[in-house]
């Protein structure tokens, strides 16, 4: 199995349009044959859990087993068309949006996203050395909200100068009560150092056990096989790119 990630960026004055595509993209990707599983959502503005919505960014995730070598990786219109199909295409280059898509393979991870697990089953396991994604989503029950949004504060604004990261998007289906982070590192062991070595996330993963914070949550790490397109001018992850395997 598969995912791919991808962020969008509108213009300055096309908040509506993006709106709009929250309902239009839907039927369109529930039709498509070789999707397993998406979300469309939209973002926070500082790279992980955040309750501060960044107007112009937003983020689709699918589950697929549309392997990398079936599509186009050198051109991101073309990738999109094989990955989407034209409409989606279609909309993001009408309303002039920037675009960039990681593709990745999950490889360990435990829970569910409304009731779906990817399949794991094979899986290599990740080497220290190469690089990583990393998805933490949860849905945050409702009389916990206050706790938790009061503890994640410390632990973001860590993560921010965590040595290793490359990358994180905060991300959400809904606002307050269903976010995730996708965060990206140049090796496991770097991820390991910010997930186990650094007291204020240890601390909030101990309280979201203790005191039963989430209703569900998924906790993926990925094998990072590609990244194509820009963000505010830059390719995320730099650019290098990474083989697909």
């Amino acid at each position: 199995m598969y995912c791919y990630f991808t962020i969008t960026r509108y213009p300055p004055g096309q908040v509506m349009p993006a709106l709009r595509s929250m309902g239009y993209f839907r039927p369109h990707l529930r039709k498509n044959p070789s999707i397993n599983f998406f979300k469309l959502m939209g973002s926070g503005k500082n790279g992980s859990f955040d309750i501060h919505p960044d107007w112009q960014q937003w983020a689709l995730i699918h589950f697929t087993s549309q392997k990398p070598d079936d599509i186009t990786e050198t051109d991101i219109r073309k990738m999109h068309r094989s990955l989407y199909g034209t409409y989606l295409d279609d909309w993001w280059e009408r309303y002039g949006c920037e675009r960039w898509t990681a593709c990745l393979q999950p490889a360990e991870g435990h829970g569910t996203w409304d009731g779906f697990a990817p399949d794991l089953s094979g899986a290599a396991a990740l080497k220290p050395d190469e690089p990583v994604a990393v998805l933490t989503r949860a849905t945050i029950r409702l009389s916990k909200l206050p706790d938790f949004w009061r503890r994640v504060g410390p632990v973001s604004a860590r993560m921010k100068g965590a040595p290793g990261l490359q990358f994180s998007a905060g991300v959400g289906e809904a606002p307050f009560y269903r976010q995730a982070t996708f965060s990206f590192w140049k090796d496991l062991s770097s991820m390991k150092d910010f997930a186990y070595k650094m007291q204020e996330h240890r601390d909030v993963v101990r309280d979201t056990r203790k005191f039963n914070w989430y209703r569900e949550e998924m906790f993926l790490r990925f094998r990072l096989l590609h990244s194509i397109g820009t963000l505010r001018g830059i390719e995320p992850l730099g650019t290098a790119r990474h083989s697909l395997a």
